[in-house]
């Protein structure tokens, strides 16, 4: 088990899940903390680094495509303190959160993992039902029907529209972009038969905001109906990646060894406790 817990978050990881926990201190964003604790299995990880900075640096985790519904629809446009894949980790924690790194890392470099795209989601995306407010609506999802109800600062045309709801079945599709520059955040949806929309501030399909932070969570509201839009599938399926190592050929054998020199040296230099170092060297024991 390996674990580094700073007042942004802990992360946690035992081999086989990886395990997000938002801080509880009040700079935490808004949607990490509607999101929760967030099991991401190791078949889904595409990548994890550490990459340092002035003050300390952040721990990234990078999923596959198609892994995680939230990753999809964001795709990478959300900001680091919003970002439930990114921890911020101060100066002292470094070495710590490199060492995590490094444990994913050789995980995945034993086990194989792919770390192309995937044909089914990995991830259950956010529990329902999930609701944000931002800029000239909220919006809403129970799990069956989507509704959007809108705020003192819609648009004529949103307000004369009225309460939308959108049963799952009707939707295609949903949309979500950050604000930026003079352009409107937005979060869209898409139902059969819908024209290109018009501008953000009178789709009443659309909840749009002027200001970064007024976005909060809607992404997640997105996510949560994207998570449960049925997806095409290929003509023929490939047979599950199978995640049990194989047989220890060579470069696994020399991999795991390369291992443990290094948390011999970890352990030597104090970034390890004598708990840590037992632990992280029995687990790669286990796997010669």
């Amino acid at each position: 088990m390996t674990e580094i817990a700073v007042p942004d978050g802990s992360w946690t990881f035992n081999g086989e899940m990886l395990r997000v926990v938002p801080g509880g201190d009040k700079s935490v964003h808004e949607l990490r903390k509607v999101l929760g604790e967030v099991a991401v299995p190791l078949e889904a990880i595409a990548s994890c680094a550490f990459e340092p900075g002035r003050k300390g640096g952040q721990l990234r985790l990078r999923l596959r495509r198609g892994a995680d519904p939230l990753s999809d629809l964001v795709a990478g446009s959300l900001s680091a303190p919003a970002d439930p894949y990114r921890l911020a980790v101060p100066k002292e924690r470094a070495g710590a959160a490199q060492y995590f790194a490094d444990e994913v890392r050789d995980t995945l470099e034993i086990y194989r993992t792919p770390s192309g795209p995937c044909e089914h989601h990995l991830l259950p995306g956010p529990a329902v039902p999930v609701s944000a407010t931002a800029g000239d609506g909220t919006a809403s999802f129970d799990g069956e029907r989507v509704r959007l109800e809108w705020t003192g600062f819609a648009s004529s045309e949103k307000e004369q529209a009225g309460t939308q709801e959108f049963p799952l079945a009707d939707l295609v599709g949903v949309e979500w972009k950050p604000q930026s520059g003079l352009g409107y955040g937005t979060l869209r949806f898409r139902l059969k038969g819908d024209g290109p929309g018009g501008s953000p501030q009178k789709d009443p399909r659309c909840v749009s905001w002027g200001i970064q932070r007024f976005g909060g969570a809607t992404a997640l509201v997105g996510a949560a109906v994207l998570a449960r839009l049925p997806r095409e599938q290929p003509e023929e399926p490939e047979q599950p990646e199978a995640l049990e190592p194989p047989a220890p050929a060579g470069d696994t054998h020399d991999a795991v060894l390369r291992r443990l020199a290094e948390l011999g040296e970890l352990h030597r230099s104090g970034v390890l406790t004598d708990e840590e170092f037992s632990a992280a060297k029995q687990a790669m024991i286990r796997r010669l």
